[in-house]
């Protein structure tokens, strides 16, 4: 069935599973006394795979840990590896404001245990993944210097056969949550510059514990809620505040002139049943005619 094609586009050339904010804490502590982490990420992890989708890649867009102690990292690493490799992905991490660079480096990238930013370029055959360092040691507001940036125009000079996504924590957007806006990623003006002109297509960013998306310098951006908690949204803005619930990833489609970023909630729910896999080969055995009569007439 995969070689039906029912409508105008083709499959997507590319598939990223964007997830977000898992701040696990060591020994599997509860976040905040009554977030259990660790357990909704099993959930996000096991929700992933029951798609059937198979991501060119997978990242995980900051946040990863909630203090940045080295045995969260060990136990994130652990959950996440072999089910990325049952998915046969690559696994991009980003830094967040609760990350901390030593211990980020030594536990998941086997790398130095330095302050030098956590940043990569990935070819996902011709698709550019270009992870950023938004996290300020010492500091919950977001970031980026003049050197990361100075890289990133490097990195930008020559075009992707399919364009780049960039991947960072703090998302270049404002939020209708005033207080927000503190720990708000600065220099946004420096972030203009440097992609100006680029292949960029798609920034994808966490930080906010809620879904959204917007522009920024004309670039679509989409952040990812968290996997741990949500921020309630159904409260006036000032008394926004985390609740257990609303968790969910994304789902990152590329094709050649879009790009589609898909809300996957991570819930317990029985599907209706109505569209099965033999409804869609019973499809793909009409005609295009057929099909129009079969499922758009209206009876």
């Amino acid at each position: 069935m995969a070689s039906v094609q029912f409508g105008q586009h083709a499959p997507a050339r590319r598939v990223i599973l964007h997830l977000s904010d898992t701040h696990l804490l060591a020994g599997d502590r509860l976040l905040g006394g009554r977030y259990d982490a660790a357990a909704h990420l099993r959930r996000t992890l096991d929700a992933a795979e029951a798609t059937g989708v198979r991501p060119d890649a997978v990242v995980f867009t900051g946040d990863l840990t909630d203090l940045g102690e080295p045995e969260a990292y060990r136990a994130l690493r652990a959950a996440v590896e072999p089910w990325a490799a049952r998915l046969g992905a690559p696994v991009i991490w980003v830094a967040g404001n609760h990350d901390e660079r030593p211990a980020l480096r030594a536990g998941l990238l086997d790398a130095e245990a330095t302050e030098e930013p956590v940043i990569g370029v990935w070819n996902l055959d011709g698709l550019r993944l270009i992870a950023l360092d938004s996290s300020v040691p010492g500091w919950h507001h977001g970031d980026l210097d003049a050197a990361q940036l100075d890289w990133l125009r490097r990195e930008l000079a020559e075009p992707a056969p399919l364009g780049t996504i960039l991947a960072l924590h703090h998302p270049p957007l404002p939020t209708h949550i005033p207080f927000f806006d503190i720990l708000e990623l600065r220099d946004q003006a420096g972030l203009a510059d440097a992609i100006a002109g680029s292949d960029v297509r798609a920034i994808l960013a966490g930080h906010l514990h809620y879904s959204t998306s917007g522009t920024f310098a004309g670039v679509p951006v989409s952040v990812s809620a968290a996997s741990c908690y949500t921020m309630d949204l159904a409260r006036p803005a000032e008394e926004v505040n985390g609740m257990d619930a609303g968790q969910s990833f994304h789902l990152v489609h590329v094709w050649d002139d879009t790009i589609t970023h898909a809300v996957v909630p991570v819930v317990d729910a029985e599907p209706a049943g109505y569209f099965t896999p033999e409804w869609v080969a019973r499809m793909g055995a009409l005609t295009p005619e057929e099909r129009l009569e079969a499922f758009s007439r209206k009876r």
